[in-house]
């Protein structure tokens, strides 16, 4: 099949073939422009699976302690039904673990080392449906969570801020007080530390006490737990099995997904994806406009080219073609070079970081600083695809103007010198 003649003059003017090569600064700029596109394509692929990467391992953190779907009632009471509750729930295909709970604001004390902390009272046997938090606790220390021992396990700093371990004694302090003819007295209660957990999230490692929730009912005076944790097949559509279960649950209850407890953080990672992609592609643009100055000074150089192909029958849009070509070409094979080495990078810098690292005799994610001391990246479809799409647009809308410019020489004008 015969090869359409503006497709191979635009190849040929694009592999820098002999005409190309009178004029070496025009095929250093072209060289310049698909250079900028690739490191462009390829940093936008970089930065945004890094910054993918770190999503998900601070995600999968959050959710170790944090469950997919959260029931409870308005104003923090007893659940008036958990069992039909916890069935009502197990009705639905997508939840796959369920377990009774009780959350309280209360007041650690050791000495004169006084914390706020978040008291969450667990089924140890049902737990482990809802969270991996379990799994980084001592088997020991969680069967030790049984009812009437008031044993508690604290998260790992607020025993550290603490001063406590192990088999220390720690007071917890209730809001709800006593009334006596003195006034109202706040309720202490000595408890022992039989365990820690370290989930790699300092919000909850700070402020965390778990302890069984039939212990927590007595401490609090509830009647029973004060809502129960689901566990989803798929924690993406947590936002929709909350709505079917708003619809399918008996009785007044609230129900909250793990997006929604969270919702201001994650708002603000996609705020920040979304300029990180508006900035890197600004430098994609800049690449692709490039291209401008390499295709006008083509076309300048080519006057007396385009000048003989009009005389000889090639219509102002069969020379735009040609330039077009060159142009997309370039834009193509620099886009498709970033792709392939934004993708290397990716998929290898666990590996391209520590030799950096060992390199410099550095580390660039200290773990006495961050909660991540490796660096995590997740290429995601969704990403590369409108990266190689508006990189294409770009170096394609950057072609016509030069392209249009050359449709317009005037034969007669382009050949009067030579």
């Amino acid at each position: 099949m015969q090869i359409p003649y503006e497709l191979a003059l635009g190849w040929r003017y694009t592999r820098a073939g002999r005409a190309t090569r009178r004029n070496g600064f025009i095929s250093f700029i072209s060289g310049v422009s698909m250079l900028g596109i690739a490191l462009g394509v390829a940093a936008l692929i970089i930065v945004l699976s890094v910054m993918n990467g770190f999503q998900k391992e601070v995600r999968d953190r959050m959710l170790s302690v944090v469950s997919h779907i959260e029931i409870f009632t308005p104003g923090g009471d007893a659940l008036p039904d958990p069992a039909r509750t916890i069935a009502e729930a197990k009705a639905n295909p997508n939840v796959i673990g369920a377990a009774p709970f009780v959350s309280a604001q209360a007041l650690v004390a050791r000495g004169e080392d006084m914390r706020g902390a978040l008291l969450r009272g667990i089924d140890p046997a049902l737990e482990p449906e809802v969270t991996d938090m379990t799994t980084g606790i001592d088997q020991s220390s969680l069967q030790a969570l049984t009812p009437g021992s008031f044993n508690v396990v604290l998260g790992s700093e607020l025993a550290r801020i603490l001063g406590v371990g192990q088999g220390d004694q720690v007071t917890l302090i209730v809001p709800s007080g006593q009334v006596t003819p003195a006034g109202t007295v706040p309720r202490l209660k000595q408890m022992q530390v039989v365990g820690t957990f370290n989930s790699g999230h300092y919000e909850y490692d700070s402020s965390l006490v778990l302890m069984h929730h039939e212990d927590a009912e007595r401490l609090f005076r509830l009647e029973g737990p004060t809502g129960v944790r689901l566990k989803l097949k798929d924690l993406h559509q947590a936002p929709e099995v909350t709505q079917q279960l708003a619809h399918s649950l008996s009785g007044h209850l609230l129900i909250r997904d793990w997006t929604q407890q969270n919702k201001t953080w994650f708002a603000a990672v996609q705020v920040e994806k979304r300029m990180m992609f508006i900035i890197l592609t600004l430098i994609v643009a800049v690449a692709a406009f490039n291209l401008v100055t390499t295709l006008v000074m083509t076309v300048t150089d080519k006057r007396a080219d385009i000048a003989i192909l009009r005389t000889l029958g090639a219509s102002p849009r069969s020379i735009m073609g040609v330039f077009v070509v060159q142009g997309a070409l370039v834009g193509v094979i620099g886009t498709l070079a970033g792709l392939g080495l934004g993708l290397l990078i990716a998929c290898n810098i666990d590996v391209i970081v520590p030799a950096i690292e060992r390199a410099l005799h550095t580390s660039f994610l200290p773990k006495d600083i961050y909660l991540i001391s490796q660096m995590p990246s997740e290429p995601q479809r969704s990403d590369i695809v409108p990266i190689t799409v508006i990189s294409l647009i770009l170096a394609f809308v950057a072609t016509l103007y030069p392209s249009w410019r050359a449709s317009r020489v005037n034969p007669a004008e382009a050949l009067r010198y030579e």
